[in-house]
């Protein structure tokens, strides 16, 4: 509770005001019956006069008006704090997944971690209003009620100890039904995500393999498994309902039946029997409430303790570790001693194995090998995207785990294989690398990845909407785009990872010219698969599963490294050359 109380606190006046409003309500419904009681004993044995009936038809008007007030307010208040304990509860749960690591948000899925943010948020807020407006009312309308119609006649209020335990009985069989389908239909809820994004996504992909009808089997798997579970759970709400009806017209009949024959003994009045009814109506209306407020609250505790996974998931890549957290990158000296990295901890086989590897500030480095060899792998640990499992990486003499991710990261740019735009104008999408970047900078940042003159070129220029992830542009529009967005951070490290495959070499030539300009002073590190994107690098890395089998000038490994050769002479062949 403790947890909870934190977007509880900020909106307690409207926690508290909501069920106040919710017992003038209450005072009313138990009022009603008793100026029914006088209209109806005063018509039976004639003391009913016009002015006590226009007197009571007055007050019975004017508590309406009252308990109506009391339920719009208590609707506007629970309202206005389900809605901000959701809105502050969701930004905290989005907050901390910012954080996650690639590995934390791997543990989740990314459709699951959709499903928590929005459904199981909105179950909370579903559960948070629902009990701001009954909390107090339906005790209160149990409690008064019960109250009432033990004073109006005690012997007819036995019939309530049989029906209520009864009733209170099948509620807790049926809410211990419920609770375990509501939790799996969450799950299934993330699964349904899951396919939705992949396919949304990726629709490009599916589109060119022709494999609309498998991912829509996919779909159609994803969706009756929640329609199944859906109905699994929603059986227990269905079946609730006729359960409850039945016990409260049972009761009714046997207060009609019983009471019935007190009114012919002149032990009660007809006004009385009329009032007891309403009153055990009340009771039973009162119980169907809490029912209903305790199958949602097992749905929205479903929700909860989901989000309780992601607000109690502990980031394991976080600044607790960081000796000099105000530490900044300044020169861009990167030091791989005795690195070794597995994704998965208890692997055998580690992806990167004994990693030895100096590369010296404001040097341009390649890095070249076969597809999974680790050189993508290798540069991640620079930017502690990962961790490693043996050994260190050292920035210019310092562990990476010793300075602020922050820092870290502000004095590493990077262009990874896969591209990202987001959603925004293309100016929007470059200052991501500087948002107090002038426009000239911006301008220069993008001729430098040679980007500005297609830019220039659209009739919004650098106000062009890009869709999301920057569909409405070609592969190579976006990679230069990405490399630009990377320029105007200037950072003191820069690594490219294979973000030139999809231009031509001329361009390419023309972006690498740029680097050695605009970037002299900083340590440049270059994934490649063409030996031509990286012949003319201060030194060329030879990796070939998780080890580093050379280390030189092109000259250096044509002459001695087998590995480079290799791809150099298969690379000619390709080329005719």
């Amino acid at each position: 509770m403790k947890r909870w109380y934190k977007y509880i606190k900020p909106y307690l006046p409207y926690f508290i005001l909501g069920p106040l409003c919710m017992i003038i309500e209450v005072v009313g419904e138990m009022l009603m019956p008793t100026f029914l009681t006088s209209v109806i004993d005063g018509g039976n044995d004639g003391t009913l006069t016009v002015a006590k009936s226009i007197i009571t038809s007055l007050l019975m008007i004017l508590t309406a008006i009252i308990m109506m007030a009391g339920g719009v307010g208590g609707s506007y208040f629970g309202s206005k704090a389900s809605v901000n304990f959701a809105a502050d509860l969701r930004e905290d749960v989005y907050r901390k997944v910012q954080k996650f690591s690639f590995a934390n948000i791997d543990k989740f899925s990314t459709g699951s971690l959709v499903t928590r943010l929005t459904n199981d948020v909105t179950q909370m807020q579903n559960m948070v209003n629902m009990m701001l407006r009954m909390m107090l009312r339906s005790p209160g309308m149990l409690i008064g009620g019960l109250i009432k119609a033990i004073r109006l006649k005690p012997s007819l209020a036995t019939v309530l100890a049989v029906s209520i335990p009864l009733l209170l009985l099948s509620v807790v069989g049926i809410i211990r039904t419920g609770f375990p389908r509501f939790s799996k239909m969450q799950t299934k809820v993330d699964g349904l995500n899951n396919a939705v994004q992949e396919s949304v996504t990726n629709v490009r992909v599916v589109k060119s393999f022709v494999r609309e009808e498998h991912e829509t089997e996919k779909f159609k798997t994803a969706n009756r498994d929640l329609k199944e579970s859906g109905m699994a759970a929603m059986r227990v709400m269905i079946f609730m309902q006729p359960v409850m009806t039945i016990f409260m017209n049972l009761t009714t009949l046997a207060v009609i039946w019983f009471g019935g024959n007190i009114v012919l003994d002149n032990g009660m009045t007809v006004g009385q029997l009329s009032a007891f009814i309403t009153y055990v109506t009340q009771i039973l209306s009162s119980l169907m409430m809490v029912t209903m407020m305790l199958m949602m609250s097992s749905r929205a505790l479903a929700s909860a303790r989901r989000i309780s996974e992601v607000l109690d998931e502990k980031v394991d890549l976080n600044d607790e570790t960081a000796a000099h957290p105000e530490l900044t990158v300044q020169k861009g000296e990167i030091t791989f001693e005795k690195v070794t990295f597995r994704y998965y901890k208890d692997s055998v086989d580690p992806v990167l194995d004994q990693i030895d590897l100096t590369i010296p500030a404001g040097s341009t480095v390649g890095i070249i090998g076969s597809t999974g060899c680790g050189k993508t792998s290798l540069v991640s640990l620079i930017p502690r995207l990962y961790d490693v499992d043996e050994g260190a990486v050292k920035i210019d003499g310092v562990d990476v785990r010793d300075y602020s991710l922050y820092h870290l990261r502000e004095g590493v740019g990077m262009v990874l294989q896969k591209n990202v735009l987001f959603s925004g104008t293309i100016e929007e999408n470059l200052r991501w690398g500087d948002e107090n970047a002038t426009d000239e900078e911006m301008k220069r940042a993008a001729e430098s990845a040679q980007a500005d003159k297609f830019v220039s070129a659209f009739p919004a220029g650098y106000d062009t909407m890009l869709d999301q992830g920057g569909v409405n542009v070609s592969g190579g529009q976006k990679q230069r785009l990405c490399i630009a967005r990377a320029l105007l951070k200037k950072p003191k490290i820069i690594i490219l990872d294979d973000s030139t495959s999809a231009v031509d070499t001329a361009t390419e030539a023309q972006i690498r010219k740029a680097f050695r300009t605009d970037l002299a002073g900083s340590t440049k590190i270059i994934i490649a698969q063409r030996i031509g994107s990286v012949m003319d690098a201060d030194q060329i890395v030879v990796m070939d599963d998780g080890r580093i089998t050379g280390i030189g000038t092109h000259d250096e490994l044509l002459a001695n490294n087998t590995e480079y050769q290799e791809i150099y002479y298969s690379q000619m062949d390709k080329e005719g050359k």
